[in-house]
């Protein structure tokens, strides 16, 4: 008598039906959707750029600005990617650039050289972050309440060590690296770090117990706490991660603007919370990709590049950003509804 084989079955005893993908398949397969999609946006703005002002958007210089730019926000983002990953938000990241970058172009500071800068700026940053994630993960504030007490009390102690005034880099080797002969291969040295700082950040979230974990405390907390992870201890250093990329974009920015200034990081919170929302970050946590985020992070400084070429005012493209966000929310809140 011939036997068949009983058709395979999913983990709660049913057939599945035929064509059906496993869960993991359909993510990548959503996750590789995303991708296509904000790869065809970039290409379509930058065939408007090239349209509306093709000698000065493709020019060379203007193209290696737009990468530039997108650099700062874009080390910022990278942070404030796993944070909203593990299903938290973190408001205070310009005010934290712009204290680290004030901090670390004081007369005092600058006495120290490179090395005083840039340990200046990291440590500012790492800090701030510590605090952040103390009162969030010890003090049980929420991330949106601590951050924003972070915000205003980084904002005015930046204002307080600056008097209101910029403070001028002196030392040589800082502005160097903002000279064109300091391109490698024609590729800006603050792009590379942006490479090196997106390449580690794609690593520890993708190949990483530290990723899993971030992805799985934010996905469900009290899931993650029963299956052994200490949660309180994660999001303490995911507001580290956080206030690291900031110590290392206010450098950045210093390099970049040849000064520190207490209106440093005005609105990045914005940009680098929209940036991952574009890249397919969810709000409520448990999933998002570095890659999208970094191409959201593209994708926002191309605009702003074609708006300033065409002269349209910064209220319009502050505009426009908004409502890129909201059509955002709208579409993951879509895309969650039908999974």
């Amino acid at each position: 008598m011939t036997q068949h084989a009983s058709p395979p079955r999913d983990s709660t005893g049913k057939v599945p039906s035929a064509g059906a993908a496993p869960g993991w398949r359909g993510l990548m397969a959503r996750a590789d959707v995303r991708t296509l999609s904000l790869l065809g946006v970039l290409a379509a703005l930058i065939v408007i750029g090239g349209i509306t002002k093709p000698d000065e958007f493709l020019d060379t210089r203007n193209l290696q600005l737009v990468l530039t730019q997108g650099s700062v926000i874009g080390v910022v983002t990278v942070g404030m990617t796993f944070v909203i990953i593990s299903g938290g938000i973190d408001l205070s990241v310009g005010a934290i650039v712009a204290l680290a970058s004030v901090w670390a172009t004081t007369v005092a500071t600058q006495e120290y050289g490179f090395a005083g800068i840039l340990f200046t700026a990291v440590i500012v940053g790492v800090g701030c972050g510590l605090v952040n994630g103390v009162l969030i993960a010890y003090g049980a504030m929420v991330p949106f309440i601590a951050t924003l007490a972070m915000l205003a009390s980084a904002r005015g102690l930046a204002l307080q060590i600056t008097d209101g005034k910029t403070q001028i880099v002196t030392v040589p080797s800082v502005l160097d690296l903002g000279e064109r002969d300091a391109y490698v291969l024609g590729i800006p040295p603050l792009v590379m770090v942006f490479a090196v700082v997106t390449i580690i950040g794609w690593l520890v979230l993708n190949r990483t117990t530290f990723g899993r974990r971030s992805v799985a405390v934010g996905g469900n907390a009290e899931a993650a706490r029963l299956a052994g992870i200490d949660v309180r201890r994660q999001r303490l250093y995911l507001y580290l991660l956080s206030g690291l990329c900031c110590g290392i974009a206010a450098f950045m920015l210093v390099i970049l603007s040849g000064s520190g200034q207490n209106t440093n990081g005005n609105l990045y919170e914005l940009d680098a919370i929209a940036a991952a929302i574009i890249g397919g970050t969810l709000l409520s946590g448990g999933r998002g990709t570095i890659t999208g985020s970094v191409l959201g992070v593209l994708i926002f400084t191309t605009i702003t590049n074609i708006f300033a070429l065409n002269n349209l005012q910064s209220d319009v493209q502050q505009i426009a950003k908004g409502a890129i966000i909201v059509a955002a929310v709208l579409v993951q809140r879509r895309t969650a509804s039908t999974t």
